[in-house]
């Protein structure tokens, strides 16, 4: 059964009307596709809720299910299937987070035993869990969507007691986090493995101090932190904490439940004053990506979001932020390790990719968050080349030639991509 409804297909033809009128297209005949994409491929309805995997990967993460319903948000005010699609989705993400807030990916049955499994030790073992790599950006995310969801809807019906019971679980494991060498329980080891796929330190991570801030095992590319306070994700968590603040009050009026999420942020918002930014010289102030608390830093930035790249798109801060102007300057040179200029492209990549691969991800975020018609005109033009000519995205592809890329099937980058454009179009 088809999930497309009728004021979707009306939705998609009227962008590329426009990308048609604005001389793009190349991209209008792109756009269907990857607008597409997810709810043509990814999503499987059952009695917990939509199922949504990230593409050539037969699971569901909750950043990438997330993000990958973003740009159908829109539509949830007038649409009721696909404010139902979302709602399930919302209630799926919450079961997930009941079941182990420490998985960053799951399974839609327990039985679907994964090859980690019987690889990762890890504290608990959970038939749920397609890994359990600790990530700040996993349990936020589905706070993120619930509550964007709320506002385009204007339904709040999916914020119900389940929903709420996650986000204590939220809560809870934020609270947990900030001690983590003394409260937590959580380990990782994976043996036979890159070292990004495993935690050192006997799978506790490299030492940290007490901060204010929250402790992330892995970044949202599922690779290990060198230095455990990832500053885009405790931004990330700190917008998310207001989110949740306000839900609290206007929603389940409860003010004990929105006096221990405002205590909680202001922790986290006083380590990142403190700890996040570093000054650098040609640069001036920038954000660091991730800090220990003991004096180190690692300056660079990843394709996956959140990243610093990304900061306003998350609604940490303006576009015209001194700190982030400045912090986008250097992620986009060649001072930050992974931004890639070649014959074909120039933009950020991942260490989770090999060397001089560009990710469609960050190009589309760096349009996202760009105040510049002409870098939106260069990146939209990187985009009608970049894709071998399969009109849909991937993960990355190598700066010299586009033939040569990770991952035909990746629904993420597909919804982003989409939310680019849809941001291009009615700018």
């Amino acid at each position: 059964m088809s999930l497309i409804t009728e004021r979707m297909s009306a939705y998609v033809a009227d962008i590329q009307d426009r990308l048609v009128k604005m001389g793009r297209p190349k991209i209008a005949e792109m756009f269907p596709a990857t607008y597409l994409n997810t709810i043509e491929t990814t999503v499987t309805p059952d009695e917990n809720g939509a199922f949504v995997i990230t593409g050539d990967i037969p699971a569901m993460w909750l950043r990438d299910s997330s993000a990958q319903v973003r740009h159908y948000l829109p539509l949830t005010k007038e649409d009721p299937e696909i404010r139902a699609l979302v709602s399930s989705l919302v209630k799926r993400q919450s079961l997930c987070i009941l079941n182990d807030p420490y998985a960053n990916a799951f399974n839609r049955t327990g039985e679907h035993i994964t090859q980690w499994q019987f690889h990762d030790d890890t504290e608990f073992r959970n038939p749920m869990a397609w890994e359990r790599k600790y990530e700040v950006d996993s349990l936020c995310y589905p706070v993120n969507l619930a509550y964007h969801f709320w506002k385009a809807s204007g339904s709040s019906a999916h914020l119900d007691e389940t929903f709420k019971s996650a986000c204590a679980a939220v809560l809870d494991t934020f609270e947990r986090e900030q001690h983590h060498a003394e409260n937590s329980k959580y380990y990782f080891r994976r043996t036979n493995c890159p070292p990004t796929d495993t935690l050192c330190n006997d799978g506790k991570g490299s030492p940290v101090a007490y901060t204010g801030m929250t402790w992330s095992g892995f970044r949202p590319s599922d690779d290990s932190c060198t230095y455990h306070y990832l500053i885009p994700s405790e931004m990330f968590a700190s917008v998310i904490l207001g989110f949740m603040t306000e839900m609290a009050e206007t929603v389940w009026h409860d003010e004990g439940f929105a006096a221990r999420v405002r205590r909680l942020k202001g922790e986290i918002d006083g380590g990142i004053e403190k700890y996040a930014a570093v000054d650098v010289p040609d640069f001036g102030r920038i954000y660091a990506y991730e800090v220990d608390g003991l004096g180190n830093t690692l300056l660079m930035d990843d394709a996956n979001v959140p990243s610093l790249l990304s900061l306003p798109y998350l609604g940490w801060c303006s576009p015209e932020d001194e700190i982030y102007k400045n912090t986008r300057r250097f992620i986009l040179s060649k001072r930050n390790p992974y931004y890639f200029e070649g014959t074909a492209a120039k933009g950020i990549g991942s260490p989770h990719t090999p060397k001089d691969y560009i990710w469609h991800v960050s190009l589309a975020m760096q349009g996202l968050t760009s105040t510049d018609d002409a870098e939106i005109s260069y990146l939209l033009d990187l985009f009608e080349t970049t894709t071998a000519d399969r009109g849909l995205m991937h993960e990355g592809f190598h700066k010299d030639d586009p033939e040569h890329f990770t991952r035909a099937w990746f629904a993420w980058a597909n919804s982003i991509f989409a939310e680019f454009v849809i941001h291009a179009a009615t700018r």
